[in-house]
């Protein structure tokens, strides 16, 4: 005999939870609201985010940064410009991280991941070299 009961739905992702009022201004609840927006940033929860920021901080290479972010705007939307700033690259602050403004998508973590970049520059300057090199740069040619 087969039940009438429906086929159990699927389990949803747990979301980001919000941020307390006034301390960001990522648009969350206009997202949610918003038919067909993509909420992809939302899955993005703040253990993931630690899980992110601490594998960011390990990375060992150009290429594993480059497929992290890759991953990230697969996975999450999020768009990343990891390149020499606009004027001579002297330290690596010169180095312009940016994440850009996507809605539901928080300030602190807008923050927290050029910085989790900058840690694994740091640990390991040749990414910075490669990163510079990527422009030829260093080109012998």
């Amino acid at each position: 005999m087969s039940s009438l009961l429906p086929p159990s739905l699927p389990a949803l992702p747990p979301l980001r939870t919000e941020c307390p009022p006034g301390a960001c201004v990522c648009d969350r609840d206009a997202l949610l609201s918003t038919t067909g927006a993509d909420l992809r940033v939302l899955l993005l929860t703040r253990e993931e985010e630690r899980r992110l920021l601490q594998r960011l901080e390990n990375v060992q290479s150009l290429a594993e940064l480059r497929r992290i972010e890759a991953r990230m705007e697969q996975q999450l939307g999020l768009r990343l410009r990891i390149g020499p700033g606009p004027r001579e690259v002297r330290s690596l602050k010169g180095i312009t991280i940016l994440v850009l403004d996507q809605p539901g998508l928080c300030k602190k973590t807008r923050q927290n991941i050029p910085a989790a970049i900058r840690v694994a520059l740091e640990r390991c300057p040749q990414i910075a070299y490669d990163l510079l090199d990527e422009g030829g740069l260093f080109d012998a040619g």
